[in-house]
Protein backbone atom coordinates (compact mmCIF):
# COMPACT_ATOMS: atom_id res chain seq x y z
CA UNK A 1 0.00 0.00 0.00
CA UNK A 2 1.36 3.14 -0.84
CA UNK A 3 -0.62 6.57 -0.20
CA UNK A 4 -3.92 4.49 -0.13
CA UNK A 5 -3.20 2.82 -2.95
CA UNK A 6 -2.64 -0.70 -3.88
CA UNK A 7 -0.08 -1.67 -6.25
CA UNK A 8 -0.64 -4.24 -8.04
CA UNK A 9 2.28 -4.83 -10.59
CA UNK A 10 4.90 -2.76 -12.55
CA UNK A 11 3.67 -1.18 -15.86
CA UNK A 12 7.29 0.29 -16.80
CA UNK A 13 10.58 1.32 -15.37
CA UNK A 14 13.23 3.33 -17.13
CA UNK A 15 16.36 5.60 -15.75
CA UNK A 16 13.97 8.08 -14.48
CA UNK A 17 11.63 5.95 -12.84
CA UNK A 18 8.89 3.08 -12.61
CA UNK A 19 5.18 3.14 -13.33
CA UNK A 20 2.70 0.77 -11.08
CA UNK A 21 -0.78 -0.13 -12.02
CA UNK A 22 -2.68 0.39 -8.58
CA UNK A 23 -6.07 0.53 -7.46
CA UNK A 24 -8.11 2.66 -4.89
CA UNK A 25 -10.15 1.40 -2.05
CA UNK A 26 -13.39 1.03 -4.21
CA UNK A 27 -10.83 -1.12 -7.17
CA UNK A 28 -10.46 1.90 -9.64
CA UNK A 29 -7.23 1.36 -11.72
CA UNK A 30 -4.38 4.53 -11.75
CA UNK A 31 -1.08 4.70 -13.02
CA UNK A 32 1.31 5.62 -10.05
CA UNK A 33 4.84 6.85 -11.41
CA UNK A 34 7.37 7.12 -8.58
CA UNK A 35 10.53 9.10 -8.27
CA UNK A 36 13.78 6.80 -8.33
CA UNK A 37 16.44 7.60 -10.65
CA UNK A 38 18.80 4.67 -11.23
CA UNK A 39 21.62 6.88 -11.54
CA UNK A 40 21.13 8.42 -8.07
CA UNK A 41 19.36 5.48 -6.48
CA UNK A 42 19.07 1.91 -5.71
CA UNK A 43 16.41 -0.45 -3.75
CA UNK A 44 16.88 -3.46 -2.65
CA UNK A 45 14.12 -6.71 -3.36
CA UNK A 46 11.77 -5.87 -0.25
CA UNK A 47 12.71 -2.84 0.74
CA UNK A 48 10.73 0.29 0.69
CA UNK A 49 13.15 3.09 1.13
CA UNK A 50 15.99 3.85 -1.68
CA UNK A 51 19.36 3.88 -0.94
CA UNK A 52 21.37 7.22 -2.26
CA UNK A 53 25.29 7.32 -1.58
CA UNK A 54 25.66 10.63 0.73
CA UNK A 55 27.72 12.06 -2.29
CA UNK A 56 24.95 11.61 -4.69
CA UNK A 57 22.14 13.58 -2.22
CA UNK A 58 22.06 16.61 -3.09
CA UNK A 59 21.64 15.72 -6.51
CA UNK A 60 18.86 13.17 -5.83
CA UNK A 61 16.68 15.74 -3.71
CA UNK A 62 16.90 18.55 -6.57
CA UNK A 63 15.08 15.93 -8.83
CA UNK A 64 12.80 14.75 -6.42
CA UNK A 65 12.27 18.69 -5.98
CA UNK A 66 11.04 19.33 -9.76
CA UNK A 67 9.45 16.08 -9.92
CA UNK A 68 7.37 17.29 -7.06
CA UNK A 69 6.43 20.75 -9.14
CA UNK A 70 6.24 19.03 -12.42
CA UNK A 71 3.24 17.03 -9.94
CA UNK A 72 1.50 20.28 -9.06
CA UNK A 73 1.65 21.87 -12.14
CA UNK A 74 -0.02 18.30 -14.36
CA UNK A 75 -2.48 19.04 -11.51
CA UNK A 76 -3.72 22.27 -12.50
CA UNK A 77 -3.98 21.40 -16.19
CA UNK A 78 -6.85 19.78 -17.69
CA UNK A 79 -6.54 18.28 -21.71
CA UNK A 80 -7.71 15.28 -23.21
CA UNK A 81 -3.86 15.81 -24.60
CA UNK A 82 -2.03 16.03 -21.58
CA UNK A 83 -2.14 13.34 -19.22
CA UNK A 84 -3.78 13.83 -16.28
CA UNK A 85 -2.44 13.81 -12.67
CA UNK A 86 -4.67 13.31 -10.06
CA UNK A 87 -2.96 13.26 -6.97
CA UNK A 88 1.10 13.42 -5.80
CA UNK A 89 2.39 13.28 -2.46
CA UNK A 90 5.70 12.20 -0.34
CA UNK A 91 6.44 8.85 1.16
CA UNK A 92 9.55 6.38 1.56
CA UNK A 93 11.47 9.36 1.01
CA UNK A 94 10.31 10.14 -2.59
CA UNK A 95 7.40 11.13 -4.43
CA UNK A 96 4.50 9.38 -6.21
CA UNK A 97 2.09 10.91 -9.16
CA UNK A 98 -0.87 9.38 -9.39
CA UNK A 99 -2.65 9.62 -12.79
CA UNK A 100 -5.05 8.16 -15.01
CA UNK A 101 -4.87 4.50 -15.90
CA UNK A 102 -4.91 4.90 -19.69
CA UNK A 103 -5.19 1.83 -22.33
CA UNK A 104 -3.74 1.11 -25.80
CA UNK A 105 -0.38 1.92 -27.34
CA UNK A 106 2.41 4.42 -27.86
CA UNK A 107 2.80 5.96 -31.23
CA UNK A 108 6.52 4.13 -31.18
CA UNK A 109 4.12 0.77 -30.95
CA UNK A 110 2.20 2.25 -34.24
CA UNK A 111 4.94 3.43 -36.40
CA UNK A 112 7.17 0.36 -35.65
CA UNK A 113 3.88 -2.34 -36.57
CA UNK A 114 3.01 0.14 -39.70
CA UNK A 115 6.63 0.46 -40.60
CA UNK A 116 7.03 -3.21 -40.87
CA UNK A 117 4.33 -3.53 -43.51
CA UNK A 118 7.04 -2.26 -45.85
CA UNK A 119 4.74 0.61 -47.79
CA UNK A 120 5.59 3.50 -48.82
CA UNK A 121 3.59 5.77 -46.72
CA UNK A 122 3.89 4.77 -43.13
CA UNK A 123 0.98 6.70 -42.00
CA UNK A 124 -1.04 8.63 -44.46
CA UNK A 125 -0.61 12.80 -44.27
CA UNK A 126 -4.09 13.16 -43.15
CA UNK A 127 -3.59 11.10 -39.97
CA UNK A 128 -0.40 13.01 -39.44
CA UNK A 129 -1.76 16.05 -39.64
CA UNK A 130 -4.77 15.41 -37.21
CA UNK A 131 -2.41 13.50 -35.01
CA UNK A 132 -0.81 16.39 -34.29
CA UNK A 133 -3.41 18.89 -34.39
CA UNK A 134 -4.49 17.16 -31.58
CA UNK A 135 -0.95 17.11 -29.63
CA UNK A 136 -0.16 20.17 -30.47
CA UNK A 137 -3.42 21.51 -28.76
CA UNK A 138 -2.63 19.90 -25.50
CA UNK A 139 0.80 21.35 -26.01
CA UNK A 140 -0.55 24.82 -26.17
CA UNK A 141 -2.13 24.56 -22.95
CA UNK A 142 1.13 22.93 -21.07
CA UNK A 143 3.17 26.17 -22.53
CA UNK A 144 0.15 28.57 -21.64
CA UNK A 145 1.21 26.90 -17.83
CA UNK A 146 4.34 28.12 -18.58
CA UNK A 147 6.00 24.62 -18.30
CA UNK A 148 8.09 22.71 -21.06
CA UNK A 149 7.66 18.90 -21.88
CA UNK A 150 11.16 18.39 -22.82
CA UNK A 151 10.94 14.84 -23.45
CA UNK A 152 8.21 14.29 -26.63
CA UNK A 153 8.70 11.55 -28.85
CA UNK A 154 6.71 8.50 -30.07
CA UNK A 155 7.20 6.78 -26.77
CA UNK A 156 5.94 9.06 -24.83
CA UNK A 157 2.62 10.03 -27.18
CA UNK A 158 0.33 7.54 -26.02
CA UNK A 159 -3.02 6.69 -28.48
CA UNK A 160 -5.85 5.15 -26.05
CA UNK A 161 -8.20 2.45 -27.13
CA UNK A 162 -10.96 5.38 -27.67
CA UNK A 163 -8.67 6.91 -29.95
CA UNK A 164 -7.06 9.98 -28.19
CA UNK A 165 -3.52 11.24 -28.26
CA UNK A 166 -2.23 11.74 -24.87
CA UNK A 167 1.22 12.95 -23.60
CA UNK A 168 2.86 11.47 -21.22
CA UNK A 169 6.05 11.05 -19.12
CA UNK A 170 6.55 14.52 -18.63
CA UNK A 171 10.77 15.45 -18.68
CA UNK A 172 11.35 18.80 -16.34
CA UNK A 173 12.77 16.77 -13.49
CA UNK A 174 14.90 15.10 -16.02
CA UNK A 175 16.32 18.01 -17.48
CA UNK A 176 17.40 19.84 -14.61
CA UNK A 177 19.70 15.98 -13.37
CA UNK A 178 21.03 16.29 -16.63
CA UNK A 179 21.59 19.91 -16.58
CA UNK A 180 23.54 19.28 -12.84
CA UNK A 181 24.92 16.45 -13.35
CA UNK A 182 27.73 14.63 -14.62
CA UNK A 183 26.32 11.88 -16.12
CA UNK A 184 28.26 9.76 -18.73
CA UNK A 185 24.67 9.00 -20.29
CA UNK A 186 22.67 11.80 -20.95
CA UNK A 187 19.00 11.75 -20.07
CA UNK A 188 17.26 12.66 -23.30
CA UNK A 189 16.86 10.75 -26.77
CA UNK A 190 18.62 11.21 -29.37
CA UNK A 191 17.23 12.56 -32.80
CA UNK A 192 14.36 13.70 -30.80
CA UNK A 193 16.42 16.15 -28.21
CA UNK A 194 17.08 19.86 -30.18
CA UNK A 195 20.79 21.14 -30.30
CA UNK A 196 19.75 23.22 -27.08
CA UNK A 197 19.57 20.39 -24.90
CA UNK A 198 22.85 19.29 -25.41
CA UNK A 199 24.35 22.82 -24.49
CA UNK A 200 24.44 23.51 -20.52
CA UNK A 201 24.31 27.44 -20.88
CA UNK A 202 21.26 27.71 -23.69
CA UNK A 203 18.23 29.02 -22.56
CA UNK A 204 14.84 26.12 -23.75
CA UNK A 205 11.36 27.49 -24.15
CA UNK A 206 8.57 26.16 -26.55
CA UNK A 207 10.88 25.95 -29.63
CA UNK A 208 13.03 23.17 -27.56
CA UNK A 209 9.61 21.67 -27.38
CA UNK A 210 8.49 22.51 -30.95
CA UNK A 211 12.01 20.63 -32.61
CA UNK A 212 11.08 17.11 -30.54
CA UNK A 213 7.11 17.49 -32.27
CA UNK A 214 9.02 18.24 -36.48
CA UNK A 215 11.59 15.09 -35.12
CA UNK A 216 7.75 13.02 -34.24
CA UNK A 217 6.33 14.42 -38.03
CA UNK A 218 9.45 13.37 -39.58
CA UNK A 219 9.51 8.99 -37.55
CA UNK A 220 5.67 8.84 -38.58
CA UNK A 221 6.97 9.52 -42.38
CA UNK A 222 10.36 7.83 -42.35
CA UNK A 223 8.92 5.04 -39.94
CA UNK A 224 12.93 6.07 -38.49
CA UNK A 225 14.07 8.79 -36.16
CA UNK A 226 16.09 11.58 -37.59
CA UNK A 227 19.59 12.04 -36.35
CA UNK A 228 20.75 13.68 -33.79
CA UNK A 229 21.36 16.56 -33.39
CA UNK A 230 25.16 16.44 -32.19
CA UNK A 231 25.09 14.22 -35.78
CA UNK A 232 23.29 16.96 -37.71
CA UNK A 233 25.78 20.19 -36.29
CA UNK A 234 28.58 18.12 -37.92
CA UNK A 235 26.93 17.03 -41.05
CA UNK A 236 23.22 17.91 -41.68
CA UNK A 237 21.64 15.33 -44.25
CA UNK A 238 17.89 15.89 -42.85
CA UNK A 239 16.74 17.49 -46.34
CA UNK A 240 18.35 14.85 -48.27
CA UNK A 241 16.33 11.91 -46.02
CA UNK A 242 13.52 14.35 -46.61
CA UNK A 243 14.04 14.72 -50.15
CA UNK A 244 13.16 11.19 -50.81
CA UNK A 245 9.54 11.85 -49.40
CA UNK A 246 8.79 14.38 -52.15
CA UNK A 247 6.04 13.34 -54.18
CA UNK A 248 4.66 11.08 -51.64
CA UNK A 249 4.03 14.01 -48.93
CA UNK A 250 3.11 17.64 -49.51
CA UNK A 251 6.06 20.33 -50.30
CA UNK A 252 4.31 21.93 -46.99
CA UNK A 253 4.34 18.40 -44.38
CA UNK A 254 8.22 18.58 -45.44
CA UNK A 255 8.93 22.21 -45.63
CA UNK A 256 6.78 21.77 -41.35
CA UNK A 257 9.67 19.32 -40.78
CA UNK A 258 12.73 21.28 -41.49
CA UNK A 259 10.84 24.71 -40.28
CA UNK A 260 11.00 22.67 -36.51
CA UNK A 261 13.88 21.07 -36.60
CA UNK A 262 16.39 24.54 -37.33
CA UNK A 263 19.19 23.72 -35.78
CA UNK A 264 19.13 27.32 -35.02
CA UNK A 265 16.16 28.05 -32.10
CA UNK A 266 15.56 31.47 -33.65
CA UNK A 267 14.54 29.66 -37.11
CA UNK A 268 11.98 27.84 -35.46
CA UNK A 269 8.35 28.07 -34.77
CA UNK A 270 8.76 30.34 -31.49
CA UNK A 271 5.48 29.25 -30.56
CA UNK A 272 2.97 26.46 -30.97
CA UNK A 273 -0.03 28.40 -31.97
CA UNK A 274 2.16 29.41 -34.99
CA UNK A 275 3.14 25.72 -35.71
CA UNK A 276 -0.75 25.10 -35.72
CA UNK A 277 -1.87 27.48 -38.11
CA UNK A 278 0.80 25.94 -40.64
CA UNK A 279 0.07 22.51 -40.13
CA UNK A 280 -3.96 23.14 -40.53
CA UNK A 281 -2.87 24.53 -44.29
CA UNK A 282 -4.78 22.01 -46.18
CA UNK A 283 -5.22 24.06 -49.12
CA UNK A 284 -1.10 23.80 -49.40
CA UNK A 285 -0.99 20.50 -50.00
CA UNK A 286 1.30 20.24 -53.66
CA UNK A 287 3.27 17.60 -54.39
CA UNK A 288 6.33 18.00 -56.52
CA UNK A 289 8.05 14.62 -57.52
CA UNK A 290 12.19 14.11 -58.06
CA UNK A 291 13.72 14.69 -61.00
CA UNK A 292 15.79 12.15 -62.94
CA UNK A 293 19.38 13.96 -61.74
CA UNK A 294 17.81 14.08 -57.92
CA UNK A 295 16.31 10.13 -58.06
CA UNK A 296 20.02 8.92 -59.64
CA UNK A 297 21.64 11.46 -56.60
CA UNK A 298 19.63 10.35 -54.15
CA UNK A 299 20.29 6.19 -55.46
CA UNK A 300 24.05 6.88 -55.39
CA UNK A 301 24.47 8.48 -51.94
CA UNK A 302 21.92 5.69 -50.97
CA UNK A 303 24.47 3.15 -52.41
CA UNK A 304 27.61 4.71 -50.31
CA UNK A 305 25.78 4.54 -47.13
CA UNK A 306 24.91 1.12 -46.91
CA UNK A 307 28.64 0.45 -47.99
CA UNK A 308 29.79 2.16 -45.52
CA UNK A 309 27.23 0.32 -43.06
CA UNK A 310 28.68 -3.15 -44.28
CA UNK A 311 32.08 -1.81 -44.28
CA UNK A 312 31.88 -0.49 -40.93
CA UNK A 313 30.07 -3.81 -39.51
CA UNK A 314 32.97 -6.39 -41.42
CA UNK A 315 35.38 -4.04 -39.59
CA UNK A 316 34.40 -3.06 -36.19
CA UNK A 317 33.05 -5.59 -33.68
CA UNK A 318 29.79 -4.98 -32.58
CA UNK A 319 29.38 -2.93 -29.03
CA UNK A 320 26.07 -2.89 -26.69
CA UNK A 321 25.23 -0.23 -24.29
CA UNK A 322 22.83 -1.73 -21.69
Amino acid sequence: MIGGYRIERKLSAGGFGVVYLAADSEGQQFAIKEYLPSSLASRAVGQLLPQVLPEKLSLYRLGLKSFFEEGRSLAQISHGSVVSVLNFFRENETVYMVMNYLEGGTLQDFIITARDLKKSKVFRESTIRSLFDEILRGLRIVHQHKMLHLDIKPANIFITDDNRAVMIDFGAAREVLSKEGNFIRPMYTPGFAAPEMYRRDSSMGPWTDIYAIGACIYACMQGYPPNDAPQRIEKDRLSLALSRLRGIYSDNLIEVILWCMALDPLARPQSVFALQKELSRESARSYTKLTVGERVRLQFDSVVSDNKKAARKTNIPETRIT
